[in-house]
């Protein structure tokens, strides 16, 4: 799923010149509903950029955790994806300066970079090297 979401992000770009936009630096309703056809985000035209799968949308709303989620079986809490998106055309993004994650993996070349924190090991899973 995080390799979709990438694609969706990148395809919106595509359409738009723009990122859609995300200030929680995850996978929120908001991002959500900004890439799955809703013309919330800065998507105009309502284009749908991303299928979800209802086991990716299944979170809990007592924790918080609303939008795109990992499915169950992933972890004992269902989080969000991290996302972290070059909205400043640098060329890479810096998955560190999201807060909450366990990602050690500075400056990733990429305009676009999604992962989840694998419960077991702690360690970022995602569109990253």
């Amino acid at each position: 799923m995080a390799e979709s979401i990438k694609t969706a992000v990148n395809a919106f770009y595509a359409e738009y010149s723009s990122y859609p936009s995300n200030t929680t630096g995850k996978t929120d309703t908001n991002f959500l509903s900004a890439i799955t056809g809703n013309t919330n985000g800065g998507n105009y035209r309502g284009i749908a950029f991303l299928e979800v799968p209802p086991k990716f949308t299944n979170g809990v709303a007592a924790n918080g955790d609303l939008g795109l989620v990992p499915p169950k079986g992933y972890g004992k809490k269902m989080t969000n994806f991290f996302i972290q998106i070059d909205s400043d055309g640098l060329g890479y993004v810096n998955p560190t300066k999201s807060g909450g994650t366990k990602v050690t993996n500075i400056n990733v070349p990429s305009t676009v970079a999604v992962w989840a924190d694998d419960p077991i090991t702690n360690k970022p899973v995602g569109t990253f090297k």
